[in-house]
C-alpha cells in the first residue's frame, strides 16, 4: 500500500509544476523507475485517479519506464546490468568478482508531463 503515499507525492509535484507553468491540464506522466522498486503501475495509476479527481491531473495517464539493475565492480571497473532474478547472486560477467555495488535499479524520478495549457 506504500503506492497511495508515493502517488500523493507525484500529484503533488506534478500540482506545482503544472500552476508554475499554467497548465489548465495534466493529461500524462512519464515515471522512471528502477527494477528493484516494487511500485506496481496499476495501483499507482488507480491511485492516482483517485486522488487527481477535481483537480488538473484528473484524468491523466501514467506511463512507467523500467530502469534494469546496473552494478559496477571495484576489482576490474565493469559496470553492468543483472536480470531481476539473479540479484541475489552478483558476479562481474568480465573477472567473475564478487566486490559489486548497486549502481542503479532503485530510482523513482518522475521523468516528463505532458499539459495543456
Amino acid at each position: 500500500m506504500h503506492e497511495l503515499s508515493v502517488t500523493q507525492s507525484i500529484l503533488d509535484t506534478v500540482l506545482r509544476n503544472a500552476e508554475a507553468h499554467g497548465a489548465a491540464r495534466i493529461t500524462s506522466i512519464r515515471l522512471s523507475v528502477g527494477e528493484l522498486n516494487d511500485l506496481n503501475r496499476e495501483w499507482i495509476q488507480r491511485y492516482f485517479d483517485y486522488l487527481s479527481a477535481g483537480t488538473v491531473a484528473e484524468g491523466a495517464t501514467i506511463a512507467i519506464a523500467r530502469t534494469p539493475a546496473g552494478f559496477t565492480c571495484h576489482d576490474c571497473g565493469t559496470e553492468f546490468d543483472v536480470e531481476l532474478s539473479a540479484v541475489d547472486s552478483i558476479r562481474c560477467p568480465e573477472c567473475d568478482g564478487r566486490n559489486c555495488t548497486l549502481e542503479r535499479g532503485r530510482e523513482f524520478y518522475i521523468e516528463d508531463m505532458e499539459i495543456e495549457v
